[in-house]
Order: structure tokens, then C-alpha cells, then sequence
């Protein structure tokens, strides 16, 4: 064991190699709790070469390596399984000069999704993802995991934003095109098969992303509203009514339940509802009238609420961005994130209940998610002993109604045996070749996305 350490040491220096088990034990689990391993050390590069020198030590060793970023991660994928080297890409935060011009920015892998927020904006631009573990998620996170979040309606999944990327081989090698160009057709376009790809085939370590205007005035608005069907009318009037609009939320009546407890917050309406919509607006002029026109002509609107000053905007946000936290607070859950088409989505919905109930009685389904893109995240609490039950059952629910496993948090190696719901035998042996090619050892995150 000393041997591999020694030489890691050489390459990031002894205070970057962690083998204390104190040290490496907030590595080891994931953000959900549910799923840890133990690492054989934790190594810290600094940059692309120093990525590239741990890998190849590796590689040489025949050791294999999780990667990890922020460790926000909800799958297992980010966390070892056991006796890999944990390689941590959180000290890669170098952010070069934004590119007004092109809208463009390179940065590192590590440079959480806040810092580049705040880096972008002075410039008049911003990032075309949100989310709201913005603090601590990472770049090369996002990348790998194809992150969604909440503006997907309007500027599409993190996929959307790449126009360059550098990477680690499994090999040691490096490849690099961070060039960004608007039109390049020469041959396989290699960052947009490592995005979604969970670190399988290479380790991201710099990425050029393209950016978007930043648009300073938001209205915002929460509405009540009968059921899913009342969701599905207002997303349709608010797509063909509003140009400006940048996110459309869902939430239910046991969700904001648990999120007024947990954050003391006071009832948004006078009378309870069944489900609880977020339209939000953002442009360079003020949308308030256009959102309130909307809410006005659509008859699914039950009740309404509209903010559009700092403080009652982030009031509003915080009944569907609390709902991750109260959930945590709460215990433990059993998360998972799935998407089906749209017309599939009430009927998900009403069959949630039953469905997790038969593989866990007492236990919790709390629902939220992406309206816009038919993605729910579902996250079920007390299921104690029966989660692999209730996993299953949830799954196998979403694959019968034309749906997909994971919509945006990744396969990981929580979801990977249930792969073929969502992918045909034919494309998950392509998936595997293509594995072969670029990790024939089988060395990068091993038995993540792809079963062992």
C-alpha cells in the first residue's frame, strides 16, 4: 500500500494524500447518507497534471479510482465502493478571464456552481444552470452528471452548455479542446460524450461553458392549484404566454408541509391545496404584468401569490428550495430521480402512493421536481429496511409508463442494475464498448452507470 501512496505523495504532496481515517471520512459518504465505501487514500491534485500524474500511478499500480466533486452527488456515484484511491477534484478551481465577446468562460473542475455565478455576472452574463445546491456543487460534477436544475425550461441541461472540455484518459493521457467555437464538425464530439457520462470514461478537469445573458428583472409567482392536470393546464398557458419564462416548479401539499415545519414558514394561502406550482419570469425589463396576465386567464389557477422585489422573491423560492433540506431533516430517504413524458405525469403521480406503500408500508413519498421537463424527484422517507424494494417498485413503475430512471442526478451505482428499464439491451452494449475503448481495465468509477 505505501508504494502507490509514496509516489501520489511526490506528485500532490503530503498534506493532499489523506490515509487518516478522520481525514477521509467526509469523502466516504454521500450527501443522501445512504451510501459510503471506504477509500484507500484521498487524493487532492491540484490541476490537470497533477489529475493526470495520480492516474497514471494508478493505472500503473492497477488501482482504481472514484472520482469525486463537490459530494453532492444523490446516487453513490461520487463516494469508493471500496479500496480505491478517492480522487478529489475540489482543489481545480482556476476561472479564467470571462470572454465577453463569445459569452464564454474555461474554468476548473472544482469551482462550485455559486463562484461561477459570481464570476459570470459582473460581466452582464450568467449560467444557463441553477440549482440549489449551487454552494457546493461543482463544475465537473454538473458536467459528468448532465445536471439539470431549474432552468432547464428555458436554456436546457448542463449538456447545453459545454463548448470545450479537457479530460483525463484512464491512461494518464490528456485531451484538450477548450477552443469553443459556435460551428466545429470535425469528427466525434468527445465533451459531449463525457458529459453524462459519471466519470466512467475520463476525469473532466476544465471546462469551457457557454453563458447567457443575466436578465435583472424576476417576477415570480406561486400558485395553487386542483392536481397535476391544473399544473400541466398553467405550464401550457405560461409556455404560450410568457417569453421571459426561465422556471416552472412543482411541489405538493405533503411537501410544503414538511417545509413549513422544518422552516417555520407561514401558510402561503389562506386555504390548503393539492399542488403548488413556481412560475418564474426573468428578462431585461420587468415581467410582472405579462405573469399576471397569464395567471388571470388560465382557469386552472386556484390562488396566487406574485413577488417581484429581492426579499418576496426569495420568499416565494424558498417553498420549493427548502424541500431537499426538510427532507434530510426529516430522515434518511430513499431518493430518486425519474422523468416520464408529460401526459404520463398525473397518472405517476396518483400511482406513487399505492406503489411505495406495497414495498414499504409507512412510508413517506414526499414528490417535487421539474415541471417543465415531466422530472420528479421522489424521495420516500421511513422505508427502513425495505429501500431496494421501494427502488425497485418506483422504477419499474416510471419504465412502464415510456419513463426514465434518472433524469438528472446520474445512474451512480445506486441505479445501475436497473439500467436496461430506461436502455435497450443493443445500446447498453454499446455503452460498454465504448467503456472498453477508453477504460479497457475498468478503472475509472468502477461499477458506476454500468453494473459489474
Amino acid at each position: 500500500m505505501s508504494d502507490l501512496e509514496d509516489v501520489l505523495r511526490g506528485v500532490v504532496g503530503d498534506q493532499h494524500v489523506l490515509v487518516d481515517e478522520d481525514l477521509k471520512a467526509q469523502y466516504q459518504t454521500d450527501w443522501t447518507r445512504r451510501f459510503s465505501g471506504e477509500a484507500r487514500c484521498v487524493v487532492r491534485p491540484a490541476d490537470t497534471a497533477e489529475v493526470a500524474a495520480v492516474v497514471r500511478a494508478c493505472a500503473e499500480a492497477g488501482v482504481a479510482v472514484t472520482v469525486q466533486g463537490g459530494n453532492t452527488g444523490l446516487v453513490g456515484g461520487g463516494v469508493p465502493a471500496g479500496g480505491e484511491v478517492l480522487l478529489s477534484l475540489g482543489r481545480l478551481t482556476s476561472c479564467e478571464d470571462v470572454d465577453v465577446l463569445e459569452a464564454q468562460v474555461t474554468v476548473g473542475a472544482g469551482v462550485t456552481l455559486e463562484r461561477l455565478q459570481q464570476h459570470a455576472r459582473p460581466h452582464g452574463l450568467d449560467v444557463g444552470v441553477d440549482l440549489a445546491a449551487r454552494s457546493a456543487a461543482t463544475v465537473g460534477g454538473l458536467v459528468a452528471t448532465n445536471a439539470g436544475g431549474i432552468r432547464v425550461v428555458r436554456y436546457g441541461s448542463m449538456r447545453e452548455q459545454v463548448t470545450g472540455i479537457e479530460a483525463v484518459l484512464a491512461d494518464g493521457s490528456v485531451v484538450t479542446r477548450l477552443v469553443g467555437l459556435a460551428k466545429d464538425n470535425t469528427g466525434y464530439d468527445l465533451a459531449q460524450l463525457l458529459a453524462g457520462s459519471e466519470g466512467t470514461l475520463a476525469i473532466v478537469t476544465r471546462v469551457r461553458l457557454r453563458l447567457v445573458p443575466l436578465l435583472p428583472a424576476r417576477a415570480v409567482a406561486l400558485v395553487a392549484v386542483d392536481g397535476i392536470g391544473g399544473a400541466l393546464d398553467l405550464l401550457a398557458a405560461a409556455r404560450a404566454g410568457l417569453p421571459a419564462l426561465a422556471a416552472a416548479e412543482l411541489f405538493l401539499s405533503e411537501g410544503l408541509d414538511l417545509v413549513r415545519a422544518h422552516g417555520n414558514l407561514a401558510a402561503p394561502f389562506a386555504e390548503a391545496h393539492p399542488a403548488y406550482v413556481v412560475l418564474e419570469c426573468a428578462a431585461r425589463t420587468d415581467p410582472t404584468d405579462d405573469l399576471l396576465e397569464v395567471l388571470g386567464e388560465c382557469e386552472a389557477v386556484r390562488d396566487a401569490t406574485v413577488a417581484s422585489d429581492v426579499t418576496g422573491v426569495a420568499k416565494l423560492w424558498a417553498y420549493r428550495e427548502t424541500h431537499t433540506e426538510a427532507i434530510s431533516a426529516a430522515g434518511v430517504p430513499v431518493k430518486l430521480d425519474v422523468s416520464v413524458p408529460l401526459r404520463e405525469l398525473a397518472g405517476l403521480v396518483a400511482d406513487l402512493p399505492g406503489t411505495v406503500a406495497a414495498a414499504a408500508p409507512g412510508a413517506r413519498p414526499i414528490i417535487f421536481g421539474h415541471l417543465g421537463e415531466g422530472n420528479l424527484h421522489v424521495n420516500v422517507l421511513d422505508a427502513g429496511a425495505h429501500a431496494e424494494e421501494v427502488t425497485d417498485a418506483v422504477l419499474r413503475l416510471v419504465a412502464s409508463r415510456r419513463g426514465s430512471i434518472s433524469s438528472e442526478h446520474g445512474v451512480g451505482r445506486a441505479k445501475a442494475r436497473w439500467l436496461p428499464l430506461s436502455r435497450s439491451a443493443a445500446e447498453v452494449a454499446a455503452m460498454r464498448r465504448i467503456k472498453t475503448a477508453l477504460d479497457p481495465a475498468g478503472l475509472l468509477n468502477p461499477g458506476v452507470l454500468l453494473s459489474e
